[in-house]
């Protein structure tokens, strides 16, 4: 096992765990709070950069030489960042964090937090990982816990298989639990995940990392302790054998869907150590009630007759054909919200409910 999981002494976030919950603050700087799902085929990289200009990055993708080190710093560059300022592990899997220790001799990396020390022996490589840049400023979160990302509103709703105690805001019985299906717990470090719930007014993105069917179950059910939410990144890249459990899918209720799968990874394809049979994931997040748009990283080859429309898909072709072109949420201060795909520039627009 790796070293101590005490909390450094870091004044700033210590404060900012304590204060009393308040409202998310307005977009007074007049910029936009910009989310990039940055392609990592199949892993994890989301860059959130709010009005205030401060970033804010949620997993590093896979260590494939400086392929997705270098996706990440150039969509950082586009949105007008030379450092990113605070990096969240979700948890220690070679898809999201590989790529950190690439990045990190790109550009410079703030203040780190994660889960804790708490690893399998298969997974020691990335804590390591994480630690060789993270080691020495780093927090431990729990739920409940706000990160200091100034413009946005930025609370932890899951770590180290903890869960928050009672339903946040709009939160409240869940009436999809009382038949909804049950499965066994999933690997212990995707169960760990760090999940996030951002805030913006009407506005909120939920990223839960790779949480697993079994920990959305305890996060829905009796109660749904999240509420509805504006955008959501699907769990387990969209592999919903593993997660997407329709009780909690359809009681938080996203406008729109995000899936950052791969080419032959996530989205129609079986989640690792499950039996290999196709399910419809595509078709639940489809049946979602009240759903607005669905938008994909990639095309799914393993199932290419359940995908979204061609022009909301980032990124169409196999892996060594890959561009890595990247999806973006621009969200206004009044709760409207545009998605953008950067490989042929369609934009769609949204209103926050």
């Amino acid at each position: 096992m790796c070293a101590s999981t005490v909390r450094p002494v870091w004044l700033g976030v210590v404060l900012l765990f304590v204060l009393p919950l308040s409202p998310a603050p307005a977009a007074a700087q007049g910029r936009n709070l910009d989310i990039y799902w940055v392609d990592t085929e199949g892993g994890a990289a989301t860059l959130v950069v709010s009005p205030s200009g401060e970033s804010l990055l949620v997993d590093a993708g896979w260590e494939v030489g400086d392929r997705d080190a270098t996706r990440i710093a150039s969509a950082a560059g586009q949105a007008g960042l030379k450092r990113i300022d605070y990096f969240v592990a979700t948890h220690y899997h070679a898809d999201h964090m590989g790529g950190l220790r690439a990045l990190a001799a790109l550009m410079p990396i703030g203040h780190c937090f994660d889960h804790g020390d708490a690893i399998e022996p298969e997974n020691q490589r990335w804590l390591d990982a994480y630690l060789s840049v993270c080691r020495g400023k780093r927090t431990i979160v729990h739920p409940g816990d706000r990160l200091p990302i100034k413009g946005v509103q930025a609370e932890i709703v899951a770590s180290d298989g903890q869960l928050p105690a009672a339903p946040l805001s709009g939160g409240g019985p869940n009436a999809l639990c009382a038949d909804a299906e049950r499965k066994p717990q999933d690997t212990p470090e995707n169960q760990r995940s760090v999940g996030a719930l951002f805030t913006m007014g009407r506005f909120r993105f939920l990223d839960l990392g790779d949480l697993n069917w079994a920990k959305e179950m305890e996060l829905s059910c009796p109660a749904n302790k999240v509420g509805q939410v504006t955008i959501y990144q699907t769990s387990r890249h969209g592999a919903f054998d593993g997660a997407g459990a329709p009780a909690h899918l359809y009681a938080i209720r996203p406008q729109v869907v995000v899936v950052n799968n791969g080419p032959r990874k996530g989205l129609g394809g079986t989640s690792p150590g499950l039996p290999k049979v196709m399910s419809a994931h595509y078709e639940r997040i489809a049946k979602t009630p009240g759903i607005e748009g669905i938008w994909q990283q990639h095309l799914s080859l393993l199932d290419r007759d359940h995908n979204t429309r061609a022009d909301m898909i980032a990124n169409q072709e196999e892996t060594a054909e890959c561009k890595g072109n990247w999806l973006k949420a621009s969200v206004a201060g009044d709760g409207t919200f545009t998605l953008t795909n950067g490989r042929n520039g369609y934009t769609k627009a949204y209103k926050a409910r």
